[in-house]
């Protein structure tokens, strides 16, 4: 089979951001129009304006981060793609956290000993058969022992409804990954209220409408920052805006 060798710089305007010029980081995309940048810069440049940076046009006229998600998958493309960019990134999180003096998350944690693991085991060359055999026999019987989302960082939830049109949870503060996603918490609120359908809910942060697609770390970041957990959510009956 025919392979053909492509350079890295033949591609590099797909995978870096327009905003910093660099390879994208949480790439983010805007919904309207599917440019993708880094969540970090995308925010920021929102802050103070409402249109695409690349093509310039309006996501929203006056909530335009609600229009913008998380692409996971380009994420997992441009770290596969680039050598050492995700072990180099997961190692400034890292000194980031600790220099606030806070704990690291813990997906920081476990994508960290992941990566150097996989770079330990090329520089050592291939292990021996059994040495192979008893470690994946380790890894399979950890993952039994270990719930699954427990690797993830977890945000601590507290949900409030601010309708008299629905009623409260009987267990409003939860715990769960901060890679949900607004949509998450709305199909689980609807499951518990035995709604018809998870498209009746609004739900808020600081009175604000939060898009679906925006994940829990996101809220907490750019909503919720320097102020303690639980993150306070509100839900209502969905409003049509005109």
């Amino acid at each position: 089979m025919l392979t053909r060798k492509i350079k890295l710089w033949d591609i590099n305007a797909h995978i870096t951001c327009r905003l910093c010029n660099g390879y994208l980081i949480d790439a983010t995309t805007v919904t309207e129009c599917l440019h993708t940048f880094c969540r970090s810069c995308l925010v920021k440049y929102l802050e103070e304006n409402n249109t695409c940076p690349t093509c310039r046009i309006v996501i929203h006229q006056s909530h335009p981060l609600q229009y913008i998600g998380h692409d996971r998958t380009m994420q997992d493309i441009v770290y596969k793609l680039v050598p050492g960019l995700q072990e180099a990134e997961m190692r400034k999180q890292r000194e980031f956290y600790h220099k606030l003096g806070m704990e690291v998350p813990g997906d920081i944690k476990g994508e960290t000993c992941s990566a150097k693991q996989h770079l330990d085991s090329h520089r050592n060359g291939e292990t021996k058969a059994d040495e192979s055999t008893n470690k994946e026999t380790s890894e399979e019987k950890q993952e039994e022992d270990n719930d699954y989302h427990r690797s993830d960082e977890q945000v601590s939830i507290c949900l409030e409804c601010n309708s008299s049109k629905l009623r409260g949870l009987k267990r409003k503060w939860i715990r769960c990954s901060a890679q949900a996603t607004v949509l998450h918490l709305k199909k689980f609120i609807a499951k518990k209220l035995n709604l018809s359908s998870f498209n009746e809910l609004d739900i808020l942060c600081n009175e604000e409408i939060l898009g679906k697609d925006h994940t829990l770390k996101f809220v907490v970041v750019t909503r919720w920052r320097f102020k303690k957990a639980p993150l306070l959510l509100h839900y209502r009956p969905k409003m049509d805006l005109l």
